[in-house]
């Protein structure tokens, strides 16, 4: 589903970025609708890059210091915490974007060499000599792209259907993948818009391979070594990693996850520092030199990374770490997607419509996350009483936050032609057809196929 996000963020939200002419997305909000729109997006960037990016990626490398190196989780993640934050620090986006293009073609030569010898390993450990055997071996719906509504043994509903993930997912992708500063702060340092539509398009067709070499060989780990991995789904790529690579390789696999790690904490601390300092500072003190927003910034990125380490050690509550990265960001999500394609899509949205769903979606988001926050030894109210699946509850917010939006939005002033003109506002589809293809580089040629290749692996793998 992330490929499809990304086509939405080339073909339709860089166009409005760049006639822009933003830094940040929170300044984006500001052209389409006002100041208090911005400072409340900044913020929210700021918790998320906190709760998620980096909160969870500390975690998540911690995980593979203990299982490795039989060092506690603590210590591991205040050890990736403090070397990610110098080199951030002083290197800032060119640095990220340097290290990120390395460590993407190590981390995926990796997954290929681990899948290839995992699924080679099948005969002689599991005794697995075709694919049915290997299907027989699985789980009902493992090896299945589109998972039944309800779970056959339990009777209720499943957490990951497709009707879940077809509602709920496009609301967390797009704020994900088009308005999240993190990510999209790539899209904004390119040199061209074409460049950025095309490196969107690009990032789409490299989210297909970790169905091979993600989801694939978690399940062929599965049927290899289901009894050692367990109840614990995080330990399954370790146990993999462990069981299947020689001694040397297993450290240096090891070290291109703790690059991953430090990849995503690297970039949030960047987008954390440069919303602070341009989003919040900068409109509270606009005589500010250049030289004392750097600073801000970089005591900025300190001060985020220290309450990611005190909140990191409980990301280890949620049943796993794939769970705690699209959990957490529903608790904002609905309400940013909501503003952000209403406010692309239609011009008769407002200001005060905009400011009424942050904090609806906002209020209702935050007790939704209390309530299912996981506690020791308790049921979480909406997962486990209700038997609501999270996916369908950012669906069911999303469609709240709109309502509010639509109406609010009647409610109050439309913004005139010369507040659209701040953000070049047309119809996204005029956007899309209005220029001529210029060729197979066009975004629009790459976005079809990529499109298309998409769905016919759907009808295949489905």
């Amino acid at each position: 589903m992330a490929s499809f996000c990304l086509i939405i963020l080339g073909l339709i939200f860089v166009p409005f970025y760049f006639r822009s002419k933003i830094d940040t997305l929170p300044m984006f909000l500001e052209k389409r609708y006002s100041e208090s729109n911005r400072m409340i997006m900044a913020f929210i960037t700021i918790v998320s890059a906190l709760l998620i990016h980096i909160g969870v990626s500390l975690y998540a490398g911690a995980v593979v210091f203990e299982y490795f190196f039989n060092i506690p989780v603590v210590v591991s993640i205040i050890v990736i915490a403090v070397i990610t934050t110098i080199y951030t620090v002083l290197g800032g986006l060119k640095a990220i974007v340097v290290t990120d293009s390395i460590q993407a073609v190590l981390l995926l030569l990796g997954a290929v060499l681990l899948t290839t010898m995992a699924i080679f390993a099948l005969p002689e450990i599991a005794g697995v000599e075709n694919f049915a055997q290997f299907k027989e071996a699985l789980k009902p719906d493992q090896f299945s792209m589109l998972h039944t509504f309800r779970n056959p043994a339990t009777g209720k509903l499943n957490e990951f259907s497709y009707v879940s993930v077809l509602l709920g997912y496009p609301i967390l992708g797009i704020w994900y993948w088009c308005t999240d500063q993190t990510i999209v702060q790539k899209s904004l340092g390119a040199r061209t818009q074409k460049d950025a539509q095309l490196g969107a398009v690009f990032a789409g067709v490299l989210k297909i391979l970790p169905l091979f070499f993600m989801v694939l060989p978690g399940v062929v780990a599965y049927v290899l070594f289901r009894d050692k991995i367990g109840e614990d789904n995080n330990m399954t790529l370790l146990v993999l990693i462990q069981e299947i690579l020689p001694v040397g390789m297993r450290g240096l696999f090891a070290a291109g996850l703790l690059a991953a790690v430090m990849s995503t904490v690297e970039s949030a601390l960047n987008s954390t520092a440069t919303v602070t300092a341009e989003d919040i500072c900068k409109k509270i003190w606009p005589n500010l030199e250049d030289k004392k927003l750097v600073l801000i910034g970089r005591i900025t990125a300190v001060v985020v990374i220290v309450l990611a380490i005190l909140w990191s050690p409980y990301c280890g509550r949620f049943k796993s770490i794939f769970e705690a990265i699209n959990k957490i960001p529903m608790m904002f999500a609905p309400a940013v997607t909501c503003v952000f394609i209403l406010g692309v899509f239609w011009k008769r949205g407002t200001k005060q419509a905009a400011l009424a769903t942050f904090i609806f979606g906002s209020v209702v988001g935050i007790v939704y996350f209390i309530a299912d926050l996981p506690r020791e030894g308790q049921e979480r109210l909406i997962a486990d009483v209700w038997g609501i699946p999270f996916m369908q509850v950012g669906w069911w917010l999303f469609v709240m936050c709109c309502i509010v939006y639509v109406i609010v939005s009647f409610m109050t002033t439309a913004p005139t032609e010369e507040d659209l003109a701040k953000i070049g506002w047309e119809p996204p589809l005029r956007i899309i057809t209005k220029d001529k293809i210029t060729g197979i580089t066009d975004p629009r040629v790459a976005s079809i196929g990529l499109f298309i290749l998409m769905i016919t692996m759907y009808i295949i793998l489905k």
